[in-house]
């Protein structure tokens, strides 16, 4: 009866895969419910409770996900808009965290009103095919990016050299390659579950060698949400010094979301044969309730995670993979010791991995027609280097219509992409730099 309701045999996939995938996108994105709250505190918002939302939040999302649009992705509050509402909209321009919740209750409205009226859909059509593609190696190469950083293989550097190579004297970047090979190695081997063994492994060799300390417990009783839940300022977020807030919230989780779900999914293989979605208006509407609820409870814009990916190439493609993320996360209200003892190092390895398999679309590329080489090339080279899905989308929505109208093909531009093209200068106009 289940394996029917979540197409079992029209996906090819099982129990088995699906449990596994849904593990192993919960391991690594798991961070965000210590990470979000972290980030959050800096805007005057206690931890305990932030960490209730967060975890609240993911499981309603990526439950809705699983039981209503069926697909094998997970949500949680993103990282990006989270310091965007801390560090930009409280502490430099001075809004309390309570109107920064108005401003993404009133964006999740938004979206779940364009929504309803297919409009987040139709625009989606709008998108050609190697743009498409970019998400999904742009997506590939931002985590990998992510993972590198994680593992301490690549660091911060400094000014004229941002980043630069990490310690390989440090035991743990040595264990985070030791992981990486050890990974790729079990995929050559066709190993089902390859990336969380792969996690598994280089955290429990951390753990035995002390590199990273065991939870001093395994089960915590869970904080109370009351500081945080319903206290959001709908009335403070209507006004006019606070439309640049809101724009830059709507932009971000518009594109974020979009260019997530199409990039993951065409590296899925879940695209048609037009290379859409079918019924993408589902995880879409999954994704605008999550932002409305998020808001609700007391922290940042929800959408779909980009380590959804990991899940994916560990074998899950239905919803079921979804909600097996979906409880693990409640089950973090008690055993968020255990869960957040993974370490980054651990986790890190599987985001470079995954990074690794999502470049294969790339040879789909057509090299030959530069006004579609070169806004898909906007969309990686941005996504990875600005460190922001948002960026490198919305400059490949701007650069894409003038490229084309230089051509001379501007029939080539679909009247949604004009939409996406206004839309995303609204967000350069306003984004606070």
């Amino acid at each position: 009866m289940i394996s029917k309701y979540f197409n079992f045999d029209e996906l090819n996939t099982n129990y088995k895969n699906e449990i596994i995938g849904g593990f192993t996108t919960f391991f690594t994105m798991s961070y965000i419910v210590i990470v979000n709250p972290k980030i959050l505190e800096a805007a005057g918002m206690p931890f305990g409770a932030s960490m209730m939302a967060t975890i609240l939040t993911a499981f309603f999302g990526t439950l809705a996900l699983g039981l209503y649009a069926k697909r094998p992705f997970a949500i949680a509050p993103y990282m990006g808009e989270n310091a965007f509402i801390a560090f930009t909209v409280v502490k430099v321009m001075g809004y309390s965290w309570q109107t920064a919740l108005g401003a993404i209750f009133i964006s999740g409205a938004v979206f779940t009103l364009i929504t309803l009226v297919n409009l987040r859909s139709w625009l989606s059509r709008a998108i050609p095919e190697d743009m498409k593609i970019a998400f999904a190696v742009g997506i590939g190469l931002f985590l990998t990016f992510i993972g590198l950083n994680e593992a301490g293989i690549v660091t911060i550097g400094v000014p004229g050299a941002p980043v630069k190579i990490g310690n390989l004297h440090d035991p743990k970047v040595l264990l985070a390659l030791f992981g990486f090979l050890f990974t790729v190695i079990l995929l050559m081997k066709k190993t089902k579950g390859a990336l969380l063994i792969g996690i598994f492994v280089t955290a429990f060799i951390g753990f035995v060698f002390k590199l990273t300390p065991m939870p001093e417990k395994l089960i915590s009783m869970p904080p109370s949400l009351k500081p945080l839940a319903f206290k959001l300022d709908i009335a403070g977020a209507f006004t006019w010094g606070f439309v640049s807030v809101i724009i830059t919230v709507l932009v971000m989780d518009f594109v974020d979301t979009m260019g997530t779900l199409i990039g993951v999914s065409y590296k899925a293989g879940l695209l048609d044969e037009n290379g859409n979605l079918p019924e993408i208006e589902k995880p879409f509407l999954c994704d605008a309730l999550s932002t409305v609820v998020a808001s609700l409870l007391g922290t940042t814009t929800a959408g779909i995670f980009i380590e959804s990916a990991t899940g994916i190439e560990a074998g899950a493609r239905s919803g079921f993979a979804s909600v097996v993320t979906a409880v693990l996360f409640l089950s973090m209200i008690f055993f968020s010791p255990l869960f957040t003892a993974i370490p980054p190092y651990a986790y890190g390895v599987a985001l470079i991995i995954v990074g690794l398999l999502m470049l294969e679309p790339i040879k789909n590329l057509n090299f030959s027609k530069y006004d579609e080489l070169a806004p898909a090339f906007v969309i990686i080279a941005l996504m990875s280097f600005t460190y922001n899905i948002g960026i490198g989308m919305t400059a490949g929505f701007i650069v894409y219509p003038i490229i084309k109208l230089f051509n001379g093909r501007i029939k080539d531009v679909k009247a949604g992409m004009w939409i996406l093209f206004a839309f995303s200068l609204l967000f350069y106009i306003f984004y606070s730099y």
